[in-house]
């Protein structure tokens, strides 16, 4: 969507800047992303357009946004993933309410399964990044907001202990930036977790450093006020990466590729099929719910 709610001249290179922006938010909706600012504007850094610095980060996030408000730009490419309305969900007619049961129906097909995984990201902003392979999977996922809360993680230990009582191995896939405090909350999660009573496989996939060899995202300087810097440094040296210089197409990938090796392909397929054979039943009832309906109305006469 795009629409002017002002007038603005900019300048030849503000509008280079635009067009390039479009041509790469473009690419990503394409292939059914969409992208936060920060993650645009490490687009533009790995491509080689702009330097990285605070002050482009800055220049870049003001010429987006009077491109927006100019109607040089579709609104629906940049997103904020952490602020979003929420409210009760609503239907035209009880032949819709059935309609959407039959597009929503799942079972729980992990239950089955010999392994339990859920995917746990560091920040709240790129949720909308992994949301894609974990609902295609049907696992659950979360986000951490740094190091999580005690009472979250000691609710996760207990979903964790649940799964082990019913014969499961629970996993975690975890990503996260990779600097002191980043590469660190891998480590305080699974501590805590078997602090907990929860014996937990938490794999971090993202972001290492062989990642980083490998796709050359721009790097920030470390933190020296972080109190884990010291033995980052002696460790990885004075650069960190941010989780969100990944190309998304990346991580999805990566997720989708972690997860399917924790799961049992045979018993998914069959937990699948009979899935389906009820969704089929559920929309049986949807496309003939004028017949339910008078069958109900006369029984109820009765």
């Amino acid at each position: 969507m795009r629409r002017a709610y002002i007038e603005k001249r900019f300048s030849p290179r503000s509008l280079e800047l635009i067009a390039t922006a479009e041509r790469i938010c473009a690419e990503y909706a394409s292939q059914g992303f969409d992208l936060t600012l920060r993650q645009l504007y490490y687009q533009f850094v790995a491509r080689g357009y702009i330097p990285n610095k605070q002050s482009e980060y800055k220049r870049l996030g003001s010429i987006i946004n009077d491109a927006r408000l100019a109607g040089l730009l579709d609104w629906d490419y940049i997103v904020d993933r952490t602020r979003n309305l929420r409210g009760l969900p609503h239907w035209d007619s009880p032949r819709a309410v059935i309609q959407s049961a039959a597009y929503g129906y799942r079972t729980e097909r992990w239950a089955s399964q010999p392994h339990r995984v859920e995917v746990w990201i560091e920040k709240d902003a790129l949720v909308g990044v992994i949301t894609g392979a974990c609902q295609r999977n049907d696992v659950d996922y979360f986000s951490c907001r740094g190091y999580t809360s005690q009472s979250e993680l000691w609710g996760a230990a207990q979903r964790m202990i649940s799964y082990q009582r019913n014969g499961q191995k629970p996993v975690i896939i975890h990503l996260g930036d990779h600097d002191p405090s980043g590469v660190d909350m891998t480590r305080d999660i699974r501590e805590r977790l078997e602090l907990f009573g929860a014996g937990v496989d938490v794999r971090r996939i993202a972001l290492n450093m062989d990642q980083v060899e490998a796709h050359q995202p721009p790097p920030n300087p470390a933190k020296l006020t972080d109190s884990r810097a010291t033995g980052y440094i002696r460790e990885y040296g004075r650069s960190s990466w941010e989780l969100d210089a990944l190309d998304p197409t990346l991580l999805d990938q990566l997720i989708e590729d972690e997860i399917w090796a924790w799961r049992d392909a045979d018993l998914w397929d069959e937990a699948t099929r009979s899935m389906e054979r009820e969704r089929t039943l559920l929309e049986a009832v949807a496309d003939r719910w004028n017949d339910v309906a008078a069958m109900v109305d006369e029984g109820g006469d009765d």
